[in-house]
């Protein structure tokens, strides 16, 4: 098998199929059954029915076929969460989801331009990932305590330990990809 070709199992028939990496875009579909092939299976945590789905829909905040539940794992909100030294414990590293803080300052133009994509990005993960602010010259604690040394800089939590950390404004669509990273799904 060439480094250019990936192996992907059909969910539906169990065939194994090589595929070009660069027509793992193109919604391929399996050799035998003609099934597609980027489709993934979601278990719902309220009735324990296998749901298929998708990869390109998970942020749809997709729900259980049989019960209607939501199939990925955090509360709904639609909106950033300001935190605090005090709060961020039980917001960030209690949090029953993936969660994303953005370390600013009211006084930095970068983190003003990060601020609307934020917002945007909180309304459409609502229910897959948290979006929280800290204010770092109000809450010095924290950001000495993940050394946060330039502005913005985004800390990305799932389980309550942080995985990744991006620093510097980001573009909306490679905030958006490191945040379908950490999502987390039944």
């Amino acid at each position: 098998m060439s480094p250019e070709q990936i192996i992907i199992r059909c969910l539906n028939c169990g065939t194994k199929n090589r595929i070009p990496r660069e027509r793992l875009q193109d919604r391929p579909a399996c050799g035998q059954c003609k099934a597609p092939l980027d489709e993934m299976i979601i278990r719902c945590l309220n009735c324990g029915t296998k749901n298929r789905m998708p990869e390109d829909r998970i942020n749809d905040r997709p729900r259980c076929g049989k019960c209607g539940a939501s199939l990925v794992s955090c509360g709904e909100q639609g909106r950033p969460v300001d935190v605090t030294d005090a709060t961020f414990s039980k917001e960030v590293i209690a949090s029953d989801c993936s969660v994303l803080v953005d370390c600013w300052a009211p006084w930095c133009g970068p983190c003003r331009m990060v601020a609307p994509i934020l917002d945007e990005l909180a309304q459409k993960y609502a229910g897959g990932v948290k979006i929280a602010k800290l204010n770092v010259d109000e809450n010095p604690l924290i950001a000495s305590q993940y050394s946060i040394q330039s502005i913005p800089t985004m800390l990305l939590f799932r389980d309550g330990k942080m995985v990744n950390r991006l620093v510097g404004a980001m573009s909306r669509e490679e905030i958006e990809r490191r945040l379908l990273e950490i999502m987390k799904t039944n």
